[in-house]
């Protein structure tokens, strides 16, 4: 039983060391372009939800039933756009979802929820 224990042990190590080594690719001698690297030109808008129920597009408040119409007006039409929502922690979480929701529905996909770093409060 010994011997087993060993061998598997060993085929753990090499499967630790090999798996990294895995998932980076094959190396590759890359050429030289003089192409600038890609930047998002433009900002992404910021939906913040407080926890009294009041919803903010960047620093606009707008109605609940407002956000979809501010938002299409904010990213003039351009639905590629990155959305970031700011929920406040004591908010209920459906209340969030919702907002997701409606975004979503709208036709934005590039939607991301904001949190502080652990530590940073």
């Amino acid at each position: 039983m010994t011997p087993l224990v060993d061998v598997m042990l060993v085929l753990l190590i090499v499967f630790m060391v090999a798996a990294p080594l895995m998932a980076q690719g094959v190396k590759v001698d890359l050429p030289a372009a003089k192409a600038k690297p890609l930047s998002e030109d433009k900002p992404p808008v910021a939906i913040s939800l407080k926890r009294d129920g009041s919803v903010y597009v960047d620093k606009t408040q707008v109605s609940g039933a407002q956000l979809v119409g501010t938002l299409t007006r904010e990213t003039s039409g351009d639905y590629e756009r990155r959305i970031e929502i700011r929920g406040d922690k004591g908010l209920p979480y459906g209340n969030v979802l919702q907002a997701m929701g409606e975004i979503n529905e709208a036709g934005f996909t590039k939607i991301a929820l904001v949190s502080e770093p652990a530590g940073a409060q």
